[in-house]
């Protein structure tokens, strides 16, 4: 059996950073990923999938990640339920995350004399494996635009 996912979108609100009565840091976030077509009137429509984190990978999302920032997220999905006050079953389903990418570097300081935020992980990843090498550089470079060259990439690196 498998329960893998990976959405990339942007968050809908700066994350929510807890700790359980046990210490343990969780941080909630929502992100809105837009769907491959349009409504009938033109419009993009989009979801908005609830994210949680958990230990480290919490802390890091709750000090780097803000509203609007571009990020990917890779998890499992969760179904979970609870009886609230009125006595009604409610059901919840979110994103567990075990890694967190942010794909842009910080979007508030357009020009020049704002404070640069420092991404402890080299500016691409957060979460349980740290040690992947990172695609984006901390000079706001595209690491996906042309420039011209061709790209070499052996068989034994395509996925089909």
């Amino acid at each position: 059996m498998l329960n893998r996912v990976i959405l990339i979108g942007r968050l809908t609100r700066d994350p929510e950073l807890r700790y359980t009565p046990s210490g343990v840091a969780v941080t909630q976030f929502t992100i809105a990923v837009d769907r491959p077509f349009t409504s009938q009137g033109g419009e993009r429509e989009a979801d908005f999938i609830p994210v949680v984190t958990w230990r480290q990978l919490a802390e890091t999302c709750a000090n780097y990640l803000r509203k609007g920032r571009l990020t990917a997220v890779e998890g499992r999905i969760q179904v979970r339920n609870y009886e609230n006050n009125e006595g009604k079953r409610v059901y919840v389903t979110e994103v567990i995350a075990d890694n967190v990418r942010f794909l842009e570097s910080n979007r508030e300081g357009g020009s020049g004399g704002g404070q640069r935020e420092e991404n402890p992980f080299g500016g691409g990843s957060a979460g349980g494996n740290s040690n992947r090498s990172s695609n984006f550089s901390r000079s706001n470079q595209d690491p996906f635009s042309d420039d011209g060259k061709p790209i070499d990439i052996s068989d034994d690196d395509l996925p089909f």
